[in-house]
């Protein structure tokens, strides 16, 4: 059963191009997840068009050419779709210098999500043949203000005289001259002149690159790359800049393992899941996700779909810091948690000591152990143990070595001795190609049907794609 709203099905019905449009002129038939408008010239070539939405007629600029298709910029629009809207951020847009952090502002939040829902279906459908029995309800939040982490980089232009922190412009290297970002918090967007002051001030102000943010529910932080000594003058300029707007300093030197705070002591950086009484401390350069409004969303969900019981064990592939470990922990049997990151495998288990301490309820049997997860094999899968049930959240390259080996296990029984596969399978994926490839997999040679899938709108107004299916052993 589809949970479509009316909006999806609307910006999708199939449509043919009018004829008889004045030369020169496109109907916009659709849009690809790089939110380029897909039109067809009278001889069948396709156009994308920057800017451009569903339904709207149109004049472009081409910019490349190609024998198949053009990439082409929107000049004039002769008919508006309705989706339009005016973007909420002043650095939006096609001009030149236009920030190029979001692709969809354009467009109303709820046509995105429907785009994005698209994208999921026809990736599982065209890559893998999988259709999802259901359709999950989009999972959304605020649309603005929601991004928690990001990395702005830092130049100093000599021709301007000027600092600019911010991202890259639509399509260049170079850095945006952004006074403000609706898309991160509002606390952060007002510290964008700030900083630029700040950084211009600096005897370092060409030898810092990049400043990534990290906000926690309580802390901002901050980590400078710097690619040289700072000067004692400069670290008095951090520390007096901390004091008066209340953000904590790191420092990187070097690679993130030489990230370390300016002044020690001060709050700790960390975000709550108060469904399950679950707070994650965690570094600035660990992974954490960016929106956390929808990462407690997300993790109920997902242990709703899960369903674990405490007659049940759960193993949580590429585990992290334990952001959906501990909430099963929760409510399962016995859990485990296997990443390839030694590093990260150890802060996990300081945040399953940390959370462990005066709970009402004590958590579930957990450990964590480090494994290369890109070179699994029926073998390994076997000793890990029987689970009945997986979580699977792999970065963008997806989880192909863990269902290879499932799918081989399920092929050669001779191989699986006492061990069976688990009963349900919830996969998050930031990556709607990877996610397809593998439900293929887990589909026609693991023997699981899938049972649910939706999106989840983790960035509202960019192109990436967060998805989450659920696989049950037939």
């Amino acid at each position: 059963m589809s949970q479509d709203s009316p909006t999806q099905q609307d910006l999708h019905t199939p449509v043919s191009p009018s004829t008889g449009l004045p030369e020169g002129q496109l109907f916009v038939e659709s849009l690809d997840i790089e939110a380029q408008g897909i039109a067809h010239r009278p001889d069948g070539k396709v156009v994308f068009i920057d800017g451009a939405l569903p339904f709207e007629i149109v004049s472009a600029k081409v910019y490349r050419k190609k024998n198949n298709w053009e990439a082409a910029t929107l000049t004039e629009i002769h008919r508006e779709s309705p989706q339009r809207v005016t973007p909420g951020c002043p650095h939006f847009g096609l001009h030149e210098g236009a920030c190029g952090g979001c692709k969809m502002q354009h467009l109303h939040a709820s046509s995105q999500v429907a785009i994005k829902q698209r994208v999921l279906e026809d990736n599982l459908w065209h890559l893998a043949k999988v259709k999802a029995e259901m359709l999950l309800r989009p999972i959304e939040g605020p649309a603005w203000g929601y991004r928690f982490r990001a990395r702005l980089s830092v130049r100093f232009v000599h021709k301007k005289g000027v600092v600019l922190i911010g991202f890259h412009e639509r399509k260049s290297r170079y850095v945006a001259d952004m006074q403000v970002c609706r898309v991160l918090p509002p606390h952060v967007s007002n510290l964008l002149m700030p900083l630029r002051e700040l950084i211009y001030g600096m005897d370092a102000r060409e030898t810092c690159p990049q400043i990534e943010l990290a906000c926690g529910d309580e802390v901002t932080a901050l980590v400078l790359r710097h690619l040289e000594p700072l000067s004692e003058d400069d670290l008095s300029r951090l520390r007096a800049f901390g004091q008066q707007h209340g953000v904590q300093w790191w420092l990187q030197p070097k690679g993130p393992d030489t990230v370390r705070l300016l002044e020690e002591g001060g709050a700790q950086l960390s975000y709550r899941l108060p469904e399950f009484g679950i707070t994650m401390p965690f570094k600035p350069t660990d992974f954490t996700q960016v929106n956390p409004h929808i990462n407690r969303v997300l993790v109920a969900r997902a242990l709703r779909l899960l369903d674990a019981q405490k007659s049940e064990r759960v193993i949580d592939w590429f585990c992290g810091l334990g952001n959906f470990t501990l909430p099963i922990a929760t409510g399962a049997g016995e859990v485990l948690g296997i990443e390839g990151s030694e590093a990260l495998v150890a802060r996990s288990r300081e945040n399953l000591a940390f959370n462990k301490q005066g709970r009402p309820s004590p958590l579930a049997p957990t450990t964590f152990v480090a494994r290369n997860l890109f070179e699994m094999t029926p073998e390994m899968l076997v000793a890990d143990g029987m689970a009945d049930k997986w979580l699977v959240d792999p970065p963008r390259e997806g989880a192909f070595a863990l269902s290879k080996a499932l799918a081989d296990l399920h092929q050669q029984p001779e191989l699986r001795g006492g061990w069976t596969p688990p009963r349900r399978i919830v996969y998050v994926s930031c990556n709607p190609a990877t996610l397809a490839r593998d439900a293929g997999l887990l589909v026609h040679q693991a023997g699981y049907r899938c049972t649910a899938a939706g999106v989840v709108n983790m960035f509202p107004h960019t192109a990436h794609v967060e998805s989450m299916a659920v696989f049950d052993l037939s």
